[in-house]
């Protein structure tokens, strides 16, 4: 059997290389380098970018624990080169190319566009064509722009690539998880941050005390947060941007040395002219089903081109079930029920599962909420601010949904959906022995919180889980640190 995979992205590799495993003949097209978006432009370079802007953070605190000496200086093209390193690692240290088509896979790259001219068979550039018995389509997305005036004199994180200097101020548009990102590395590299977001609240999709929480974060790092806003157009005005934008019926006006758009990832599938094979697409996405397969039963669609969830480890996972089903003809489901995702944020967020709302909207249920003052690690590195949330349904006590926001956030989410994963009960976490003194404790503190408000167990509260106590001037007295919720 032949199969074809159009897009070299992670959903693109796996399915590719699921497909060899599985016996097929395999070609991989990529209209670029593998590696897809995640390695070349977006994820691996923005976070070692992110990382940088965290070394920059953490200078400042220097002092805290008694260290003496200057704060480094940022050079901004010599940031971005760095974080071109590790796109580059995948490629020059780790071959990748090389390894897949030494799994049997004739990976075909750097050809540009590619297009259907009849149901089995794509033409690329050059003229060659490429026909298969079953298609995998990966073709994945791109950054948006909304359609204002002037939307073209914004930058997106594409461009991020050939930043040389620091902006000293900018407009980012779009609030949700890029947006938060970029916002996030500007800021703390020193420049002037307006975030414009259209929701209520930025991350607009995420647990409520999770946008909160970020929310206060930023703004007490000197950005400022307008939510319920739209960016109405955007207009060059000398060395300055002009950004409008409309809140509450009247016009409002940021200037910025740079703008950035975050405000969405429309698939690419239209750039394959579907419409030429009748394949059906949604905004650039293909439309299919379960099973990942389209309205033509031998094309599939996995990861960013068929829009289900823009992650990762879903792109991978999707790539997986698309070549199993498209080889074998079987039936295997896709889903999305426990995916956890973090952030590249400062403070780190994490999320897996039902957020607050969700859950309390389809069940009874317990939440249970521990601040990170009330651990001894957050203190140790002066990074108290956050908090880990676990919601639990009251009757059967499975975890519905956890959400942390601080320190290593991203990480200890991960284990949080593994307990998900195999159906533990909230008093089996909570009878978990943690590592000490660890930013994970939080999630074992939260379990035996919440096992003490179901009923279920006697449990003496600890005196690590009490409130902290202090004077009137002390901070500690305050309504909490940034990022912690009620």
């Amino acid at each position: 059997m032949k199969l074809l995979v159009i897009g070299g992205g992670p959903a693109g590799v796996s399915a590719a290389l699921q497909g060899a495993e599985l016996g097929a003949q395999v070609t991989l097209v990529e209209r670029k380098r593998v590696g897809g978006t995640s390695i070349n432009e977006g994820p691996a370079p923005v976070r070692t970018l992110a990382r940088a802007a965290r070394l920059v953070r953490d200078a400042r605190s220097w002092e805290t624990f008694g260290l003496r000496g200057s704060a480094p200086e940022v050079d901004v093209g010599a940031a971005v080169a760095n974080a071109m390193r590790v796109a580059d690692y995948s490629h020059d240290v780790k071959r990748m190319s090389d390894y897949i088509a030494s799994c049997g896979v004739d990976v075909v790259q750097g050809v540009g566009e590619a297009w259907f001219v009849d149901e089995h068979t794509i033409r690329i550039a050059d003229g060659r064509e490429f026909t298969a018995d079953a298609i995998v389509i990966a073709v994945g997305g791109h950054a948006g722009r909304l359609p204002i005036p002037g939307a073209e004199l914004a930058l997106t994180y594409e461009d991020i690539r050939e930043l040389r200097e620091l902006p000293v101020s900018t407009v980012v548009v779009g609030g949700s998880d890029t947006g938060c990102q970029l916002a996030s590395i500007l800021v703390d590299f020193g420049s002037q941050v307006t975030v414009l977001e259209f929701a209520e609240r930025i991350k607009p999709r995420s647990d409520r005390d999770v946008s909160a929480g970020l929310t206060a974060a930023f703004e007490e790092k000197g950005m400022r947060v307008i939510t319920g806003t739209r960016a109405s157009g955007i207009e060059q005005a000398g060395d300055v941007f002009l950004v409008h934008h409309v809140k509450d019926g009247v016009q409002r006006t940021e200037a910025a040395d740079l703008v950035f758009f975050a405000v969405g990832w429309p698939g690419n599938a239209d750039l394959l002219r579907p419409e030429t094979i009748g394949l059906r697409t949604e905004r650039g996405y293909v439309t299919v089903d379960d099973r990942l397969v389209s309205n033509l039963d031998h094309i599939f669609a996995a990861g960013d081109a068929n829009g289900l969830s823009m992650l990762v480890p879903s792109a991978r996972q999707q790539g997986l079930i698309a070549a199993e089903n498209a080889v074998m003809g079987t039936r295997r489901r896709n889903t999305h029920e426990i995916v956890p995702t973090g952030s590249f944020t400062d403070p780190e967020y994490g999320s897996v599962g039902l957020t607050e709302e969700q859950a309390r909207a389809r069940y009874d249920c317990e939440v249970a909420i521990v601040r990170y003052d009330d651990l001894l690690r957050p203190v140790v590195d002066a990074r108290s601010g956050g908090f880990c949330k676990l919601i639990v349904e009251s009757n059967r006590r499975y975890i519905l949904g956890a959400h942390v926001l601080g320190e290593y956030s991203a990480e200890i989410i991960q284990m949080v959906a593994t307990c998900m994963a195999t159906n533990m009960r909230i008093e089996q976490l909570a009878d978990l022995q943690f590592a000490f003194p660890t930013f994970t404790e939080a999630v074992g503190m939260a379990a035996q919180k919440c096992v003490r408000q179901l009923g279920i167990a006697r449990l003496a509260q600890q005196w690590s889980e009490l409130r902290p106590q202090a004077g009137p001037d002390s901070p500690l007295d305050r309504p909490g640190p940034a990022g912690s919720p009620r």
